[in-house]
C-alpha cells in the first residue's frame, strides 16, 4: 500500500488557485489513458445526440416545459409528469455525464508529460461548445421547440463531434508540423467531399424540421416545406457523397497512396452504404421511430468518418528537439 502524502495548507491553496496544474504536478497519465479519455468524450458527444433524438421521437421535447428548472416549482421531473418528463429530464442529466467525459479529457491532456498545449485547447473547446449547446437547448424548450433552433442545436452538436474527433486523432500523433501524404488534387477532392457532407447534414436537419416527428404531442411549428421533397434532395446529396467517396478510393488506389487514407476511405464508404439502406427503408416505411434513431446515429458516424478521412491525408510525427551536432576541426579553429 502506497502511503498518501499529507496535504499541506500550501497544497490546498495551490489546488484552489489552479486545480489543473495541481493535478498535473502529481499525476502523469500514460499515453493510452489520454487516448481513452479523448475517445470517451467523443463517444459521449455521439450518445448525447442519439438520446436527444430519442427525446424528440418519443414526443418528450416539452416533458420539462421550462428551463433551467424542469417546472416552475421543481428542479427535477416529478412523478406526475410521467414518461415524457422522465425522458426529457434524463437527457438533461446526461449533459453532466458528457461534461465529466470532457473534463476527464482536459485533465488527462493537461497532466500528460510533456504537456501538449494543443490537446488541452481542444479539450477546452469541447467544454465551451457543451456549455453553449446547453444554453441553446434551454432556448429550444423556452421557444416551444422551434424547428430552426432545433436544427441549430443539432449542428452545434456536430461541431462538438468534430472537435472531439480531432482531439482523439491528435492523441495518436506528435506535435511536429503536418506532412501531406497525398498530392494537392487528392486533397481538393477530399475537401469537395467535406463540403458535400456538410450540405448533407444540413439538409437532414431541414428534413427533421419539416417532418412528422415534431418532438411533442402538442402543436409545434414546423418548417413550411414538404418533408418528402427535402428528403429527396437529402438523398441526392447522399449519393453525391457516396460517389465522391468511391472516386476518392479509386484515386487513392491509382496513385498508390499509403494504407491510412485508403482504410479511412473504405470505412467511410461502408458506413455510407449502411446509412443509405437505413435512410431508404425509413422513407418507404413512413419514418418509424427506431429507424430514425438509428439514422441519427449513422449521421454522427458518417461525419466522424469524413473527418477521419480528412485527417488521414497527413501525418504528424513526434517533434524532435534540435540537438547540437558534432564539433568539427574547422569549428574549433574558428573558435
Amino acid at each position: 500500500m502506497v502511503r498518501v502524502p499529507n496535504l499541506t495548507r500550501a497544497d490546498a491553496l495551490s489546488a484552489v488557485r489552479n486545480p489543473l496544474a495541481f493535478i498535473a504536478e502529481r499525476w502523469t497519465p500514460a499515453s493510452r489513458t489520454v487516448r481513452r479519455a479523448a475517445l470517451s468524450a467523443l463517444v459521449m458527444s455521439v450518445v448525447i445526440v442519439v438520446t436527444g433524438g430519442a427525446v424528440r421521437l418519443t414526443s418528450s421535447g416539452l416533458g420539462c416545459p421550462t428551463w433551467p428548472k424542469c417546472t416552475d416549482d421543481s428542479l427535477t421531473a416529478t412523478s406526475a409528469m410521467g414518461f415524457h418528463g422522465a425522458i426529457e429530464f434524463g437527457n438533461r442529466m446526461l449533459t453532466y455525464v458528457l461534461c465529466a467525459a470532457v473534463g476527464w479529457a482536459i485533465v488527462a491532456a493537461r497532466s500528460q508529460k510533456p504537456w501538449r498545449r494543443s490537446l488541452t485547447r481542444l479539450g477546452w473547446a469541447q467544454f465551451w461548445i457543451v456549455m453553449s449547446n446547453a444554453i441553446l437547448g434551454g432556448i429550444v424548450v423556452l421557444v416551444g421547440l422551434n424547428p430552426y433552433t432545433v436544427a441549430a442545436h443539432f449542428l452545434l452538436s456536430t461541431a462538438l463531434i468534430t472537435v472531439a474527433a480531432l482531439m482523439w486523432q491528435r492523441t495518436r500523433e506528435g506535435d511536429a508540423a503536418p506532412r501531406p501524404l497525398v498530392g494537392k488534387s487528392v486533397q481538393q477532392l477530399v475537401w469537395f467531399l467535406v463540403v458535400a457532407a456538410v450540405l448533407l447534414i444540413a439538409a437532414g436537419t431541414v428534413v427533421t424540421g419539416a417532418g412528422p416527428h415534431a418532438g411533442d404531442s402538442s402543436k409545434v411549428d414546423r418548417i413550411p416545406l414538404s418533408w418528402e421533397t427535402v428528403a429527396k434532395l437529402h438523398a441526392v446529396l447522399a449519393w453525391i457523397v457516396v460517389t465522391l467517396t468511391f472516386a476518392l478510393w479509386f484515386v487513392l488506389k491509382a496513385v498508390d497512396a499509403p494504407q491510412g487514407p485508403l482504410r479511412r476511405t473504405r470505412d467511410l464508404f461502408l458506413i455510407l452504404l449502411s446509412q443509405g439502406v437505413i435512410g431508404y427503408v425509413q422513407y418507404f416505411t413512413h419514418l418509424p421511430e427506431a429507424l430514425v434513431a438509428l439514422h441519427m446515429l449513422g449521421s454522427c458516424l458518417v461525419w466522424i468518418g469524413v473527418v477521419r478521412v480528412l485527417l488521414a491525408l497527413r501525418e504528424r510525427p513526434e517533434a524532435v528537439a534540435d540537438l547540437p551536432g558534432p564539433v568539427t576541426t574547422s569549428a574549433l579553429t574558428r573558435a
